[in-house]
């Protein structure tokens, strides 16, 4: 791996070895997504929490071009981000994995992403049409040593995350040559873990009823072998989406226990 390539991944995964990344991309298929309807008013307030931010160029351009002329994300001193270049469909559309690459290399650099993402559909009709354009974003990505997480998506297919299926994903992605892979929590997710080569990070899915089940499930999928996070809904969805966050990074960077972070969230929303 070389110098820049190593030098980017620093930015992303923190000296412990984990990270934490905000997704916000969630508008390239959903739209206004319930409170993301202001990305740039969301993210003010958990920005000190998470290592990085997953988004799309659009929401980029208008969170640094603010209305009032002041940036939301400062290109002076931003987070490193993860820029989705994946797309082409929407919700109400035919198949959310008809997707294609939306972004030119040339954008990414200009953009100066620290890493791109995009979602591959293993196991539906657009499996080789995603799985080439993950390829295809690798091979472009490797000349500048951007590194490339694929997300493994399954649609509107949920019943799809177990360890089998997500296991076939991830090794499948990593043989592709991604950096790392996005993949979901399951029961048995060692085996997800230890079956792919390159670092897994854990996506959030749908909303949770609690905070307590969002530290849970992380907590269990960092023992069983993931380096982090790049979760969304269940951060600024929540009622206190401060508190889920700084929980979170306490479960992550600190080894918090699910009852130690849910305590925090606790104090943080009850405002003490």
């Amino acid at each position: 791996m070389d110098w820049g390539k190593q030098n980017r991944l620093s930015r992303l995964i923190q000296p412990d070895g984990h990270c934490f990344f905000l997704a916000m991309d969630h508008g390239y298929f959903l739209g206004p997504t319930s409170k993301l309807e202001k990305p740039g008013e969301m993210i003010k307030p958990l920005m000190s929490s998470v290592d990085a931010l997953f988004l799309t160029r659009g929401v980029l351009r208008a969170t640094v071009s603010s209305k009032d002329s002041t940036p939301i994300i400062s290109p002076q001193d931003s987070k490193p981000i993860i820029l989705r270049v994946s797309g082409g469909t929407s919700i109400v559309g035919g198949d959310l994995a008809n997707e294609g690459l939306t972004t030119s290399i040339e954008e990414i650099i200009r953009l100066n992403a620290t890493a791109v993402g995009l979602s591959v559909f293993i196991g539906s009709s657009y499996e080789r049409q995603t799985l080439l354009s993950l390829t295809e974003l690798i091979n472009q990505c490797e000349t500048y040593g951007i590194p490339v997480m694929a997300v493994t998506a399954v649609g509107k297919e949920l019943e799809k995350r177990d360890a089998r299926y997500l296991s076939l994903c991830c090794r499948i992605a990593a043989e592709l040559g991604a950096t790392t892979v996005k993949t979901y929590w399951c029961e048995d997710f060692e085996k997800v873990t230890e079956s792919c080569p390159v670092p897994v990070v854990i996506a959030g899915g749908p909303k949770c009823d609690t905070a307590l089940e969002v530290f849970e499930f992380i907590y269990d999928g960092m023992q069983r072998g993931a380096i982090g996070v790049n979760l969304g809904r269940n951060i600024w969805q929540d009622d206190c989406p401060v508190g889920v966050a700084r929980g979170l990074q306490a479960v992550i960077h600190e080894k918090a226990t699910p009852k130690q972070a849910d305590d925090l969230y606790q104090t943080i929303k009850n405002g003490k």
